[in-house]
Formats: structure tokens, C-alpha cells, sequence
């Protein structure tokens, strides 16, 4: 089989997780096409064959290799217990830039304050495994159950705690919950099954990915600014304003004038223009990336 035939299997998580993940692959150079019901959705790479399978069981196909590589938690990858290559972790979740937290929650007035406090207590999680890992390794003795969900509603009536996942916190607190502790905290990482990247173009495929993928990464909440620029007063440009420390200079046709391009973050460009207009810059652009490589 020639190389111009292969295809490299990727799993894309499905739920929450989705649309970030498919943002951030259309910025890193992949258009991932997605109808409402299909699980295997089309791309601008013909050399990929995508799956949409969910972020919990990703971990598991990878391990088992029906998968080449994938994007899914850290948690469920710990989870899963399996070995796994970690191409890349890739720091973006389904609301925030945040991690997901798993942790230990208890209603408000509880009588738990510490995990010890759940020797021969009930624990309600959809991390299993995460959870049991977590008691284990603090020689706790206590009942974990599965749960399908909306684990908040079942303490204190049906179990004496949960552990559950969290971002902001805020749904927590809301529930009039409390944090006892943290388990865990996961970004979303691109994996690979280690038997699959011992195959060179495979995993030259991945590496490319993966590099691409962090440099969508790098550039979220960056913009590229450019400007024309007295020449005498570059050095005053540069002194006051310590974000364009290390900007690209280069000279107009006009001596006493230089072109000033730099990257800095988009968050600060609404204080920054008005001093480069008072500095006597002229011609100022700003406008978007979608990749910054180191």
C-alpha cells in the first residue's frame, strides 16, 4: 500500500468537549465536517479518518488500538488505566481555559470535613475508577457507585457524597454544595496507541498534528499588531510600552521612518493604540492568528 493511500484513524470527542475540539482543529489547518447525526465526520484531510466517539471511552479504543490517536481528557485516560503515548497537552476545556477538576463534594452543613471522613461512607461518580484510586492511595474504606449523571441530586439522600467535575465551581455552589478536596485536574490531551506510532508515517502524521494543535494553542488570545514609526522615537516606543519588547523593525524607503510588527495580547491592544497614536504612529494594523509556532 503507497503512502498517498493511508489513512490515520483520530477520535474526536463527542459531548461537551465537541465544538472547542473542532474549533481548535479548524484553526490548527483541519475543517472537520460533522451532520447532525453522523459519527464520522469528513475532513479536508484525506488522510484522516475520523471517529466522534465519546471523551470516556476514547482512552479504552486507544488502548485497545482500534484507534491510531485521539483527543480526549487526561481524567479518562486515568481512568481507563491504559497505556498511552501523551503527544501534547492541549490547555482548553468545553467553557473555559481552565481545568476540569474532579472533586469531592458534600452538601453544605455535612458533618464530612476531611476525605477521612468518608471511612464506610457512599460515594456517588461517573469516575469510578478516578475515585477508588483516590480512597485507595489514602487507605480509605468506602462504597463507590456509578452514576449517569446528575449526581448532584443524590446526597444527602441517597449517597453521603459525590465526586463530580467542575470548572468554575459555580453549578457547586449553586446546589448549595461544598469542596472537601480535589482528585484530579485534566486539560484535554492528544494520545496515541504506542503500538500505532511505532509506524513511521503514522506517527509522522501525529507529530504534525500535535505541533499544529499547540500552535493554535499559542496564538489564542494573541494578535499580530504593525505599525509605521518615526525612527527617533523607537527607542521611547520601546521603554514605555514592555509588551512590544521584541517587536520586528525594519526600514521604510523613507529614512526617518521603520515598520514595527509584533504579537502581543488582544486584551491590552485597547490601551496600547492610543499611546502608539500619541508616539506618532501611523498606519497601525491589527489582525487575528491562528497559529503561533515557538
Amino acid at each position: 500500500m503507497s503512502d498517498t493511500t493511508r489513512t490515520l484513524k483520530v477520535a474526536i470527542p463527542k459531548g461537551s468537549l465537541q465544538e472547542p475540539t473542532i474549533e481548535l482543529l479548524a484553526k490548527a489547518g483541519y475543517e472537520v465536517y460533522v451532520s447532525s447525526r453522523g459519527l464520522r465526520p469528513g475532513s479536508n484531510d484525506p488522510e484522516l479518518d475520523l471517529y466522534m466517539i465519546r471523551a470516556q471511552e476514547i482512552g479504552r479504543y486507544l488502548g485497545q488500538g482500534f484507534i491510531d490517536c485521539g483527543i480526549t481528557g487526561y481524567d479518562w485516560a486515568y481512568e481507563n488505566e491504559v497505556e498511552l503515548l501523551d503527544l501534547a497537552e492541549l490547555p482548553y476545556s468545553r467553557a473555559s481555559s481552565l481545568p476540569t477538576r474532579w472533586v469531592l463534594v458534600v452538601p453544605e452543613d455535612s458533618p464530612i470535613r476531611k476525605p477521612e471522613d468518608l471511612e464506610g461512607k457512599r460515594i456517588a461518580t461517573e469516575g469510578v475508577g478516578i475515585t477508588k484510586r483516590y480512597l485507595r492511595e489514602r487507605g480509605i474504606n468506602a462504597e463507590v457507585e456509578f452514576s449517569w449523571g446528575a449526581t448532584e441530586v443524590k446526597v444527602p439522600d441517597l449517597v453521603d457524597a459525590i465526586v463530580d467535575v467542575t470548572e468554575t465551581g459555580s453549578s457547586i455552589k449553586a446546589n448549595r454544595l461544598r469542596i472537601v478536596d480535589t482528585l484530579l485536574t485534566s486539560f484535554p490531551h492528544f494520545y496515541a496507541n504506542p503500538t500505532a506510532a511505532t509506524d513511521p508515517w503514522k506517527r509522522e502524521k501525529m507529530d504534525r498534528i500535535a505541533l499544529l494543535l499547540k500552535a493554535a494553542l499559542g496564538a489564542r488570545g494573541k494578535v499580530g499588531l504593525k505599525m509605521n514609526l518615526p525612527a527617533d522615537r523607537l527607542k521611547e516606543l520601546l521603554e514605555k510600552l514592555p509588551s512590544l519588547r521584541r517587536p520586528t523593525i525594519s526600514q521604510l524607503s523613507e529614512p526617518d521612518w521603520v515598520a514595527v510588527e509584533t504579537v502581543i495580547d488582544e486584551i491590552i491592544v485597547r490601551d496600547i493604540i492610543p499611546e502608539l497614536k500619541r508616539l506618532g504612529a501611523e498606519g497601525i494594523i491589527e489582525y487575528p492568528l491562528n497559529k503561533i509556532v515557538p
